[in-house]
């Protein structure tokens, strides 16, 4: 066995990846850590297949192999039935290791996937706790995700990667996966795509946001979890002392109509700019345009991925002390973590940034410790590691 590990390390390797949907054409943290890691491994000569849903089917010139297995816009059910379909009749050779990273598009095909290939599920959060937390389904549904789709999934698969220590938590004590089989390996980042190449005013004036500002930055998908409602009640106490802040929240969601209603409630009119969906090549320039990256998440949140974003283009970030976040900040500058998640604590730590009573990380330390700690090209070593050799 220790033969074939060693062939593997030394050699390209085939591996088959089942993701979610195609990053650039629908942006997520999700759809982003896959596509980053395939195209990694695919430039350390691996031959990568990526599988998923409403992935382009022709004129990509890319170094993995594309294969879409159904439309995101069919019903779930003829979803489940196109993509064992398409997957069983696209299958050509037997690959080296086998990467899932959803449970709901993993389930249609447990049993198709090849006998005596290692598989290897990454674990980004408990799907169905997700629903449950922001209300989407009723109590049937989440069963269902829980105990048939998730739990049949994982026993399915011989070991499991998570980017925190917290989500590693979750895994074992809610899915009941031994410790031996959960590898802990962070999120990664494109520092080529994220650094600091643009001083904070000509950042303002490519995006068009004021320069004589407090400016701080959160990028958000809009829903309950993730705390923007406690940030602009943070915001509206801290307004006083600081009358000149500027919160720009990137992102979509269903709870907007709710911000934009408590916006006017609290009368932060002139203090918050919901800028929608942010194009991926303004979000550098965003957080490069900040003073202040803010993470006011509530519950879930497994890795952070825009804490790394963030530090990589050179602005520090204040986050709530929820899953992995505080793991990645906790190693280069505690004080950014909030003592709780309450609006007071949230506001009192914003204060005292704002007004100088707490030192944060210059530009250059905050992009080092980034490629130092979470450059994709060290991260997908890590994880291919993991997916040939357990």
């Amino acid at each position: 066995m220790e033969g074939k590990k060693d062939n593997l390390n030394s050699k390209s390797a085939s591996i088959l990846t089942l993701g979610v949907g195609w990053f650039p054409k629908t942006p997520g943290g999700l759809e982003r850590y896959i596509y980053e890691l395939t195209h990694s491994l695919a430039a350390n000569q691996d031959q990568i297949e990526l599988c998923g849903v409403g992935l382009p089917e022709t004129g990509l010139t890319l170094p993995i192999k594309l294969t879409n297995l159904a439309s995101p816009d069919s019903a779930i059910w003829q979803r489940f039935w196109s993509i064992r379909h398409n997957f069983q009749k696209t299958r050509v050779g037997k690959p080296d290791a086998i990467n899932l990273h959803f449970a709901l598009y993993s389930f249609p095909i447990l049993d198709l996937l090849p006998q005596g290939v290692p598989i290897t599920f990454n674990f980004h959060g408990p799907w169905a706790w997700e629903s449950k937390q922001e209300k989407i389904n009723h109590k049937l549904s989440i069963f269902l995700k829980r105990r048939l789709i998730e739990q049949n999934t994982y026993n399915r698969c011989d070991r499991f990667i998570v980017l925190s220590k917290a989500f590693g938590k979750i895994l074992h004590q809610e899915y009941q996966i031994p410790w031996s089989k959960i590898h802990i390996i962070p999120g990664g980042v494109n520092i080529n795509w994220f650094q600091p190449n643009l001083s904070p005013q000509e950042a303002c004036q490519q995006l068009g946001w004021p320069k004589n500002r407090r400016i701080l930055f959160t990028s958000r998908r809009l829903v309950h979890r993730v705390g923007v409602d406690k940030l602009l009640q943070a915001i509206a106490e801290i307004k006083p002392k600081i009358p000149d802040v500027w919160l720009a929240i990137a992102g979509r969601g269903h709870l907007q109509a709710a911000l934009e209603k408590q916006v006017k409630e609290l009368r932060l009119d002139e203090h918050v700019k919901f800028l929608g969906f942010l194009p991926d090549e303004q979000l550098p320039i965003a957080y490069q345009a900040a003073e202040l990256t803010i993470m006011p998440s509530q519950s879930f949140e497994g890795f952070g991925l825009a804490i790394v974003e963030s530090l990589a283009s050179g602005t520090p970030v204040v986050c709530t002390p929820v899953g992995g976040m505080p793991e990645i900040l906790q190693p280069f500058s505690p004080d950014l973590i909030t003592a709780t998640t309450e609006v007071s604590a949230i506001a009192e730590k914003l204060e005292q940034v704002l007004l100088g009573q707490l030192a944060i990380p210059s530009r250059q330390t905050c992009r080092q410790y980034a490629v130092n700690n979470f450059d994709w090209d060290k991260i997908a070593q890590k994880v291919r590691h993991v997916l040939l050799n357990g």
